[in-house]
């Protein structure tokens, strides 16, 4: 498993980088929450372990913004806190599991085992299709018309957020969040990207995807899924 583990006690990140890597697993570490959601929104795990109180931003809220943004990893948050409202609140943020502190190594391999054997059997879809639009998520494949598109990783997560939101329009802060986490750089570097993200669906073809929705955010949709009013 590659496993993401956003823990501050330094004691306890040593020992599960300790026995996990030593059973053959592979981990990455952040000492706080933002740089924990930035790792986690802009590269892939196949979990992640996360602590309740972490400096800069707790865990409840970086599971919550994780979701938001779309990502479907699992989480497994370590706590304390062992009150049955704390763990009704880490399940309502989007904790898969929750496991209390102190507890066995094993034990939490063994759930996270499980949570990622799940994972992997979720049904999902392997193709988006927006009119002639497709993305494989397989082989982060695009094309339209049967055109193959070439894509930069920040155009291909825009273009796949929107395309699984589509006909619906996507907020500026939910692509934000799904490109850079909690940490967007400074400047309007989102406009740069979907302008990028525009040349390549959209240039080639008289019939234009992607829509601007002033003081909303961006859409992709199909003429036939079109509103009247939209702002291109």
């Amino acid at each position: 498993m590659r496993l993401l583990v956003v823990e501050d006690n330094r004691n306890l990140m040593a020992n599960l980088f300790d026995y996990f890597e030593a059973r053959g697993h592979q981990l990455d570490a952040a000492p706080d929450g933002v740089t924990g959601l930035h790792l986690a929104v802009t590269q892939n795990f196949d979990a992640v372990v996360l602590d309740w109180m972490l400096p800069r931003m707790d865990g409840p809220a970086v599971v919550a913004a994780l979701r938001e943004a779309g990502h479907e990893v699992p989480v497994l948050m370590l706590t304390a806190r062992d009150e049955l409202p704390d763990k009704i609140a880490g399940f309502r943020a989007g904790a898969d599991d929750y496991l209390t502190k102190p507890f066995e190594l094993a034990e939490l391999e063994i759930r996270l085992e499980a949570l990622v054997t799940r994972a992997r059997g979720r049904q999902r879809p392997h193709l988006l299709e927006v009119g002639d639009l497709r993305l494989d998520l397989d082989t982060l494949e695009a094309s339209r018309g049967g055109r193959p598109l070439h894509l930069y990783p920040a155009g291909r997560k825009l273009l796949e957020v929107l395309m699984k939101a589509s006909p619906a329009a996507v907020p500026r802060d939910r692509l934000e969040l799904a490109l850079w986490g909690e940490d967007p750089p400074d400047g309007d570097m989102l406009r740069s990207h979907v302008y990028e993200l525009r040349r390549a669906v959209d240039g080639p073809f008289a019939t234009k995807l992607i829509r601007t929705l002033p003081r909303v955010g961006y859409r992709i949709a199909a003429p036939a899924d079109e509103e009247d009013g939209d702002d291109a």
